[in-house]
């Protein structure tokens, strides 16, 4: 099985082009963070992210996730990481945690992940949702970090370039057929 993270910054069009690859017979597994943020709102609790636990919250969904992924095919893609939650912790100005820094060792030690990452470029605007409070100066600040952490553990960043989602689904699609088993 080969497992391939797709990521970039927010409001770049991941769930858009995970939706189009699930739709060409790939496996795919949801981003963590945007399920745990959805759960705690229609709980009434509107700032989910803002608790210290939420890293950790979104690093054991993840692991989670990615254990109990179903072998649909020789490829999956996984709408974000534990890479990402690194990034995310850096961005919140919040310490690493001995479980996300446990898992990425993890994820690191048995090569979970294939070391290409499907790194999705902004479209040149962020629009805010519920879940995404940022606007599009902050989600260029949270993809350059994407990039520093990404590198900083060793992966290979393959763009993703601004397009319509058919195209980045098919650019997606090529790179994914043309590195399978």
């Amino acid at each position: 099985m080969r497992r391939y993270i797709l990521t970039g910054t927010p409001g770049a069009g991941k769930t858009s082009i995970l939706r189009g690859l699930a739709r060409l017979g790939y496996g795919v597994v949801e981003e963590a963070a945007t399920a745990l943020i959805t759960q705690a709102q229609a709980r009434g609790e509107d700032e989910p992210w803002t608790r210290e636990s939420f890293v950790d919250e979104v690093v054991a969904l993840q692991r989670q996730r990615q254990s109990q992924a179903p072998a649909t095919g020789p490829v999956q893609v996984f709408d974000r990481s534990p890479v990402c939650t690194h990034a995310l912790a850096t961005y919140l100005g919040r310490p690493v945690s001995r479980a996300l820094s446990a898992e990425i060792e993890r994820i690191t030690a048995e090569g979970i992940y294939e070391c290409q990452v499907l790194f999705v470029r902004n479209l040149g605007f962020c629009e805010p949702t519920r879940a995404r409070r940022i606007g599009f100066r902050e989600s260029l600040e949270f993809e350059r970090i994407h990039e520093q952490s990404y590198r900083a553990f060793g992966y290979e960043l393959i763009d993703i370039p601004a397009g319509d989602r058919e195209q980045r689904v098919a650019a997606v699609d090529s790179f994914l057929s043309g590195h399978a088993p």
